[in-house]
């Protein structure tokens, strides 16, 4: 039996283009975001979502349930849907970042690069592969929306698509983007990437 999971950047935040906001608690929606994700909510009201799913960061859970409000479902947290573990990293700004070598290396070679106390994007991408599989045992034939953070559906795009982590940044996902993905027992198929509804 095939799920269909719509994997859903959370719509954008107030430090998004500035900070590495990373695994940070405290980074709310912006205005903009908040409308970002209204309007996903609208245009997604006529899918027959089952449940949401969202990394415990707030930015992604303020996303999740105004999707799941739509639909009067309750918003499951998954941890594994979480943002790259940043490590050091985490709450700097991209201006302090850069000219770092060890960063200029995290987006040269992403499959081999470490951020300094944090996760491999191999390791990201593990767990966050292994919440898909669960989230689709659990809702077979079912669609359901999974909120989580731009590297993290970027790396389970290229798994399912068996690109290597090195070739992540050669595509985009953009806030409150919808990318579709059908999971089953048979394997996996990308059905579409980085849809902008709300534009």
């Amino acid at each position: 039996m095939t799920a269909t999971l719509l994997l859903i950047r959370h719509a954008a935040h107030v430090e998004l283009g500035r900070t590495l906001s990373g695994r940070r608690r405290d980074v709310a929606l912006s205005g903009e975001g908040l409308e970002q994700a209204e309007i996903v909510s609208d245009l997604l009201a006529v899918e027959p979502l089952v449940a949401v799913y969202s990394s415990p960061r707030e930015r992604a859970w303020y996303t999740a349930r105004a999707i799941a409000d739509a639909h009067e479902l309750q918003v499951d947290v998954a941890d594994d849907l979480d943002e790259v573990d940043f490590g050091d990293w985490t709450g700097m700004s991209f201006n302090d970042l850069e000219g770092d070598p060890a960063w200029n290396a995290w987006n040269e070679e992403r499959a081999t690069a470490r951020p300094p106390g944090g996760e491999s994007m191999a390791e990201a991408v593990a767990r966050a592969a292994a919440a898909l599989q669960a989230i689709a045992a659990a809702h077979p034939g079912g669609t359901v929306a999974c909120i989580s953070h731009c590297d993290i559906i970027r790396g389970l795009i290229a798994h399912y698509l068996g690109l290597p982590l090195g070739n992540l940044l050669r595509f985009d996902i953009d806030p409150a983007s919808v990318s579709r993905l059908a999971l089953g027992s048979w394997g996996a198929r990308i059905m579409t990437v980085n849809e902008r509804l709300y534009q």
